[in-house]
């Protein structure tokens, strides 16, 4: 499915109810690819350009979606369509393919892609901080990496578990022995049985379907206060997650690079807007057709702005060189049950590029946007039974 601003304007407002709750796209699989072609011709004296997203729409992407909405794109001469991502879909391999001109995805599953022959260069890095926990109900003791030994520990895999391999291995365990791994479903449901004692889950979606569940003890629904959280920010082994990603041959094209400084400038103003309007950041996203209910959008539209806000000191998608650096050392030493490591070698210099969100943000900066958010602080988020 595809979003265009139209779609978003002629939306419903309404909840979509109680479906099935989406992951964050992390079900994805390493893929490979080659240097795409041009975007195509200029349509109504705006240049199309296709974003292709690493999941369904939901507020993971609210910054995207508020700039089409907003008409910030137009405003930059972009006439930006947003592809939906899905289990089945590798959106660094789409891109490297030709046939989208962005694309939203994972660093370390970025960078395995690369390592593969994928042409794409990392062009701004949105998210700052790790949204991935391992969660625990609180009567399971579990307050430590080091608690997990003997425990049943789930993870996506799909290579979403180095975070949680590196933190037991500098805890002294071995993944393979002393811990029962499980393979997790992007759901929380064998958690809440009691199948799982430490489940993998991100901070705005997996970990909220826990607190709009009803806990049969209380009759309630679940508290924060029933849960403990690993925090991978905290312990040391959290990678870098959600980034823009561009085509790295086309880069030295002029007018290719042209456009994407103007691509990324109009995407961080829509993280501003979503920063600054949490509840018209929900309303968009649902209007553009997610199935997930209101109330979850909301906390996911907070808990993103968390792992975004507030921003390094250079402003909002900036590099930060020691989280990058952590995140490849993560990424070349650590081993999944397998025995592999998402890359083999260090990521070469085309890797990522900070000239597009510099002079992004030196424009932003001249219409006196502020970019870093300093003065940033969450909303508080009153959950319903099934996201509703």
């Amino acid at each position: 499915m595809i979003i265009t601003r139209r779609s978003l304007l002629t939306g419903a407002l309404a909840a979509a109810g109680a479906g099935a709750l989406a992951s964050c796209g992390t079900a994805d699989t390493a893929g490979t690819g080659t240097a795409a072609s041009g975007s195509g011709s200029s349509s109504g004296g705006l240049t199309p350009v296709k974003l292709q997203l690493q999941w369904f729409k939901q507020a993971q992407f609210a910054g995207y979606l508020a700039a089409l909405d907003q008409g910030y794109y137009e405003a930059e001469g972009l006439d930006v369509t947003i592809v939906d991502g899905g289990t089945d879909i590798v959106p660094q391999t789409v891109l490297a393919q030709g046939q989208v001109d962005y694309a939203i995805a994972w660093v370390p599953k970025a960078l395995a892609s690369r390592e593969q022959g994928a042409g794409i260069t990392n062009v701004a890095q949105v998210f700052q901080r790790s949204g991935t926990r391992q969660v625990s109900f609180a009567s399971a003791g579990i307050t430590s990496v080091a608690d997990l030994r003997g425990k049943t520990v789930g993870n996506w895999g799909f290579g979403n578990e180095f975070e949680l391999f590196a933190a037991m291995t500098q805890a002294g365990l071995d993944p393979a022995t002393d811990v029962t791994l499980v393979q997790q479903q992007f759901d929380m449901n064998a958690f809440i049985a009691g199948d799982i004692a430490a489940a993998q889950a991100m901070t705005y979606n997996e970990y909220a379907q826990v607190l709009e569940a009803v806990n049969p003890a209380t009759g309630q629904l679940f508290q924060p206060s029933d849960l403990t959280t690993l925090d991978w920010n905290e312990v040391g082994t959290a990678m870098l997650q959600d980034a823009i990603w561009a085509n790295t041959e086309k880069l030295s094209d002029s007018a290719y690079a042209d456009q994407t400084t103007a691509f990324v400038k109009a995407s961080l103003k829509g993280w501003v807007f979503a920063r600054d309007n949490p509840e018209k950041a929900r309303d968009i996203t649902v209007a553009a057709g997610s199935t997930l209910g209101a109330s979850h959008q909301l906390w996911q539209v907070n808990e993103v702005n968390k792992l975004i806000w507030p921003s390094p000191s250079a402003g909002v998608g900036s590099f930060d060189t020691a989280l990058w650096d952590q995140t490849v050392q993560v990424a070349l030493q650590t081993k999944n049950a397998d025995g592999a490591t998402v890359i083999t070698k260090e990521p070469d210099s085309d890797a990522y590029t900070d000239e597009h969100v510099s002079a992004a943000l030196e424009a932003l900066e001249g219409e006196g946007v502020d970019v870093v958010g300093s003065s940033f602080a969450p909303t508080t988020v009153t959950l319903t039974e099934g996201g509703a």
